[in-house]
């Protein structure tokens, strides 16, 4: 008995949906746009790491936010 899905039969192409990373950094200019960014990978299940950093390059303010995914620590990965 075989467990792989069968393919589309309209024509459609099956696409994996992208693995999710544990950890990732946002950065951009300090506007609506990162704060959106920002916003939906919190709705994606993602929580804030840390605080906001910022920057500014000579021209206009930067912004980076850390963010993962909350994970139930393992004896192996438990920090002691």
């Amino acid at each position: 008995m075989s467990t792989t899905p069968d393919p589309p039969t309209d024509g459609a192409t099956a696409v994996a949906a992208p693995e999710r990373l544990r950890y990732r950094l946002l950065t951009g200019p300090d506007d609506r746009s990162f704060c959106e960014r920002v916003s939906a990978a919190l709705d994606d299940g993602y929580v804030l790491h840390g605080g906001p950093t910022l920057t500014f390059d000579g021209d206009r303010v930067l912004a980076g936010q850390a963010v993962v995914l909350p994970t139930t620590p393992t004896p192996e990965t438990r920090l002691v």
